[in-house]
């Protein structure tokens, strides 16, 4: 999904015809995506996992166990117009501090930009079995299920109305009905990140608050919906509209 060079030309005399500076040499540059975790305010890392210590707003507590999500379809859009696809995918392992950063391929240019991903894959991009690092990792969704893959696998273990820790699995997938009573709905989430500026050396500081998984718009009441989440299509519907409320921008360093 790389930008194909007549973009790239096109973009570079745009760019240029704005400088003052004829003669300023415009190149491609690769920026880097840091992704971060908190938990209403609280910074959360592997080190906090297996604790069930984290309260959500419906006063359940709960611990994390495992999480791992897709971020995928990075986009740039110039303020001409024009978009760049940063053209990659990554799974975000924070279980084991894995694709916490990661950075684009060598083909964005300097300038103005407003900047979004996907939580997920799209549909066009969801396609059943093709990405061989995601099936090694085991991230494929069952072919009962409408196949192609995770968005996310969130684990954890939570207190029971009996006092005892009892698993839930918040895994989130594209929406299937099983009952045929309704179409596959494309339920990955596209975060915009708003107007960044891209330069030789552009990091983009993300944060994901856990917290608002369960929290906005539908509060979640994780004693009645903590297993099973994946052929609801109802739950799935809940968890992508929480999911438009998770990711922020923190900051961006050059």
């Amino acid at each position: 999904m790389k930008i194909k060079s007549l973009t790239l030309l096109f973009l570079a005399t745009l760019i240029l015809s704005c400088s003052e500076n004829n003669d300023v040499v415009v190149e491609p540059v690769s920026v880097t995506f840091n992704f971060s975790h908190s938990w209403n305010g609280t910074d959360v890392t592997s080190s906090d996992f297996n604790d069930v210590k984290f309260v959500n707003e419906n006063e359940d507590t709960l611990s994390i166990v495992r999480l791992r999500y897709l971020v995928s379809d990075i986009i740039f859009t110039h303020e001409s117009g024009v978009e760049t696809s940063a053209g990659i995918y990554n799974l975000v392992d924070l279980t084991n501090s894995e694709n916490l950063s990661f950075t684009t391929p060598t083909d964005i240019l300097p300038g103005d930009y407003t900047v979004s991903f996907r939580f997920g894959f799209k549909d066009e991009d969801n396609l059943d079995g093709v990405y061989a690092d995601l099936n090694t990792a085991n991230f494929n969704v069952p072919a009962m299920l409408n196949g192609g893959y995770h968005y996310m696998q969130f684990d954890g273990n939570y207190r029971d109305t009996s006092g005892g820790d009892s698993p839930f699995n918040f895994h989130a997938i594209r929406a299937f009905d099983t009952s045929g009573a309704n179409d596959p709905v494309d339920t990955s989430v596209e975060v915009s990140l708003g107007s960044i500026t891209v330069q030789s050396s552009t990091q983009i500081n993300v944060q994901m608050d856990i917290y608002n998984w369960f929290s906005n718009p539908n509060l979640w009441d994780i004693n009645t919906l903590n297993v099973l989440l994946m052929p609801n299509y109802d739950a799935q519907l809940m968890i992508s509209q929480n999911g438009a409320n998770v990711f922020s921008l923190v900051d961006v360093t050059q």
